[in-house]
C-alpha cells in the first residue's frame, strides 16, 4: 500500500514538472513548481469561478491553462482518474472532478479506488465536461495538428508588394488602421476577441546565430488590422529590433506552444547578457499577461474556408448592361472574392470580380423569380462539371412588407451612382420588382431603352430619401443638363410633377461599426473590382463611408456602406495571397490630374476602369423652409450611433 502511495505522488510531481516547463533552450531549469499543499475535504468543495477574460492568462509558473480543444486547461481527478476541464473541477487546487470525488477521497473507498486506477480498471464516477483522452495524448495530437497547419500554410503563395510595406507606411506616418472587428465578413472578423496591445506571443527569434530555428516571446506594441508591431521580451523601451508580423500568420503562436511542441526558446543575442536567469525573468514578466487562445490558428484556418467552389454557376450583373443579369461560373476563390467568368466566354477573359456576399450575385433562377431582366445564354446545357450554387450560400436581404405604403414607379430619391461611386445623384424609381427589389435610373443620364437602369433592394444602404445629401452636407449631383442651379428639390419635384419616396420606407439602421475618420484599410476599387487598394476613411455619414484611395485624386473616391464586403482590414491581402495595389506614385498622380483637366470624362455602362464624371460644383444652400421641415442631424458622425438625418415633408 505504501508503494501505491509513492507511485501516485511521484506521478503527480512528474506531471507538474512537465507542465511547468517553458521549453527554455540549453538546459534551463523548470519554473518553480506549485507548492500548495493538499486541501481538506471542506476546501475541496469550494468552487472557483472561471477567469473572466476571453484570452488565456499566463500563470506564475509559466503554465497557460488552456489546450487545443478550445476549453480551459485540463486537470486529472485524483479520485477517479478522469481528465476534464480544469475550471469545472472542485477545490482551489482543482484536484477533484466533483464533490462526490472530493468526499470519497477521504472515505474508506479511497484506497480501493487508487488500487483500481493502478490496475487499469475503468473509473466508476463521471463528471461534467470530462474527456477520456490522457493529457499526454492531447498534447501529442496538438503538436501534430500544429505541424499539419504549418505545412498547409507553407503551400499558400504569398503575394509581396514590391516597394510597399504596411508596417513602414503605418509607422513612418503615425497612422491608425481600422480594427479587424469592423469587418464581420473578413477572416476572424467575428471571433477576433480582445487581442490588443500587450498580448504576448511566441515568434521566431531572428536575432540569433544558431543554425536551427528558435523562438522567443514578444509582446504586441501596436495593432494595425491583422498586422502587429512586436517587441521581444527583454528589450524594455528599446524599439531598435521591433518588427511587423501578421497575427494570423503561421509563425505566431500562443505562449506555451514551444513547450508543447518541443521547440526551443532562446533569448535574442542583443540582450542575452542582460540576465543570468532568463527563466525567472519570464516568470516575472509573463505572470498575469494575456496570450492568444490555443486554438487561434485553427480558428484562422476555419474562417478562411469558403463555401463557393470553382465550377459553381451563379447569376451576376452584366457589366456591359447593368439592367440585366447573366449566368457566370466561379473560376477561382481568393479570400472570399470570386472571379466569375461569363458562361459564354470561350477564352475565359470576359470576367467579373466580386465578393461572395456581394448584392450583385444571386442563385440561378433569381432573375425570373423577381421579374428582373436576364440575358439568356447561347449555351443550351450546362458544361460538364458545372453545377448551380445552392441558394443558401448567397447573402440574405431583409424581409419587407410591401402590402402597405410602398415604393411606386416615378418616385424620386437620391442614390449612389454605380457607374460613378463618388457621386450621389438625383434618381427615379423606374420599376418595382418582387421581394423588395427596385429598378432605379439616374435622372438626366438614362438610355431610352432603360439599359442603364440598375437594381437596388429597398433596404439597400445605397439609396436615400430626398434631402439626405443636403442635410448631411454632401454634394448632390443634379440631373445632367439641368440648368436651374443651385439645385432645389422642391422646384425639381414641381417641375417634373413628381413626388418624393416616403422617408419611412428607407433603411434607417446605423450599426455601431467602429470606423473613424483617417483610419486605414484595404478597399476594392469598385470601378475596377479586381483591384484591392491602400485606402483611407475620409468621411463618415452615419453608416456611409467615404473611401479615398491613397495617392489618387479625390474624384476617384467612393461612397461605400460600413458593412460592405468590399472593405478589408490592413493585412488582408497578405493573409489571403491577394495582390495589394499600393498608393499611386507621384508620376501617376500628375498624369491622372493632367488627363482629367484635358478632357471631360464620360460615363460608361461597364464596371471597369476609373470612369468618373467631374462633379458639378454646387453652392450649398438649404432647401426652402416653408415647404420642408428638417429633422436635425449631423454629418461626419464619429459616434456611429443612429440619428435622425432624413428630410420630413409637411402634411
Amino acid at each position: 500500500m505504501e508503494n501505491t502511495k509513492d507511485l501516485t505522488e511521484h506521478s503527480s510531481r512528474s506531471e507538474r514538472k512537465r507542465r511547468d516547463s517553458f521549453g527554455m533552450f540549453d538546459g534551463y531549469d523548470s519554473c518553480s513548481e506549485d507548492t500548495s499543499s493538499s486541501s481538506s475535504s471542506d476546501e475541496s468543495e469550494e468552487e472557483v469561478a472561471p477567469l473572466p477574460s476571453s484570452l488565456p492568462i499566463i500563470k506564475n509558473n509559466g503554465q497557460v491553462y488552456t489546450y487545443p480543444d478550445g476549453k480551459s486547461g485540463m486537470a486529472t481527478c485524483e479520485m477517479c482518474g478522469m481528465v476534464g476541464v480544469r475550471d469545472a473541477f472542485y477545490s482551489k487546487t482543482k484536484r477533484f472532478c466533483s464533490v462526490s470525488c472530493s468526499r470519497s477521497y477521504s472515505s474508506n473507498s479511497k484506497k480501493a479506488s487508487i488500487l483500481a486506477r493502478l490496475q487499469g480498471k475503468p473509473p466508476t464516477k463521471k463528471a461534467k465536461v470530462l474527456q477520456k483522452q490522457p493529457l499526454v495524448a492531447k498534447l501529442a495530437a496538438y503538436a501534430q495538428y500544429q505541424a499539419t497547419l504549418q505545412n498547409q500554410v507553407k503551400t499558400k503563395t504569398a503575394v509581396p508588394v514590391e516597394g510597399f510595406s504596411w508596417g513602414n507606411y503605418i509607422t513612418s506616418n503615425n497612422l491608425t488602421a481600422a480594427p479587424v472587428t469592423c469587418f464581420k465578413h473578413a477572416p476572424m472578423g467575428t471571433c477576433w476577441g480582445d487581442i490588443s496591445e500587450g498580448v504576448r506571443v511566441e515568434v521566431p527569434n531572428t536575432d540569433c546565430s544558431l543554425p536551427t530555428k528558435v523562438f522567443w516571446i514578444a509582446g504586441i506594441v501596436k495593432l494595425a488590422g491583422y498586422n502587429a508591431l512586436l517587441r521581444y521580451e527583454g528589450f524594455e523601451n528599446d524599439s531598435s529590433v521591433d518588427f511587423w508580423c501578421n497575427v494570423c500568420g503561421s509563425d505566431i503562436h500562443p505562449v506555451g506552444w514551444c513547450a508543447t511542441s518541443g521547440k526551443p526558446l532562446v533569448p535574442p543575442r542583443t540582450i542575452q547578457h542582460k540576465y543570468t536567469n532568463w527563466k525567472a525573468f519570464l516568470v516575472k514578466r509573463l505572470t498575469g499577461a494575456k496570450t492568444l487562445p490555443p486554438d487561434f490558428s485553427q480558428k484562422v484556418s476555419e474562417s478562411m474556408q469558403y463555401p463557393f467552389k470553382p465550377s459553381m454557376r451563379v447569376e451576376v450583373v452584366d457589366k456591359t448592361h447593368l439592367c440585366r443579369t447573366r449566368v457566370a461560373v466561379v473560376d477561382s476563390v481568393i479570400g472570399g472574392r470570386l472571379r466569375l467568368v461569363y458562361e459564354e466566354s470561350e477564352d475565359k477573359t470576359d470576367d467579373f470580380w466580386c465578393h461572395m456576399y456581394s448584392p450583385l450575385i444571386h442563385h440561378i433562377g433569381w432573375s425570373r423569380s423577381i421579374g428582373h431582366r436576364f440575358k439568356r445564354s447561347d449555351i443550351t446545357k450546362k458544361q460538364d462539371g458545372h453545377y448551380d450554387a445552392p441558394p443558401h450560400l448567397f447573402a440574405k436581404v431583409k424581409e419587407i412588407d410591401p402590402s402597405g405604403e410602398w415604393f411606386k414607379e416615378g418616385m424620386k430619391l437620391e442614390a449612389i451612382d454605380p457607374l460613378n461611386l463618388s457621386a450621389i445623384c438625383v434618381a427615379t424609381i423606374r420599376k418595382v420588382l418582387a421581394d423588395g427589389y427596385l429598378m432605379i435610373g439616374i435622372d438626366g443620364s438614362e438610355a431610352a431603352d432603360g439599359s442603364d437602369w440598375f437594381c437596388y433592394h429597398a433596404t439597400s444602404p445605397s439609396i436615400f430619401p430626398v434631402g439626405f445629401c443636403e442635410i448631411n452636407a454632401i454634394e448632390l449631383t443634379p440631373p445632367r443638363g439641368y440648368a436651374k442651379l443651385p439645385f432645389k428639390w422642391f422646384d425639381y419635384l414641381r417641375e417634373t410633377d413628381s413626388i418624393a419616396a416616403p422617408v419611412k420606407l428607407f433603411n434607417k439602421e446605423v450599426p455601431n461599426h467602429g470606423f473613424h475618420i483617417r483610419m486605414k484599410l484595404e478597399a476594392v476599387d469598385l470601378m475596377e473590382p479586381r483591384l484591392v487598394c491602400v485606402a483611407t476613411v475620409t468621411r463618415i455619414i452615419h453608416r456611409l463611408l467615404r473611401i479615398h484611395f491613397d495617392g489618387w485624386e479625390e474624384e476617384y473616391d467612393q461612397w461605400v456602406d460600413c458593412e460592405s464586403p468590399d472593405l478589408y482590414p490592413v493585412g488582408w491581402c497578405q493573409l489571403t495571397g491577394y495582390q495589394l495595389q499600393p498608393p499611386a506614385p507621384q508620376t501617376a498622380r500628375d498624369s491622372q490630374s493632367s488627363s482629367s483637366k484635358q478632357k471631360k470624362k464620360a460615363k460608361s455602362q461597364q464596371y471597369k476602369g476609373h470612369k468618373k464624371m467631374t462633379s458639378l460644383q454646387l453652392k450649398e444652400e438649404l432647401l426652402d423652409g416653408e415647404e420642408y421641415n428638417f429633422l436635425q442631424g449631423a454629418s461626419d458622425q464619429e459616434s456611429n450611433g443612429s440619428a435622425s438625418y432624413y428630410i420630413k415633408q409637411e402634411p
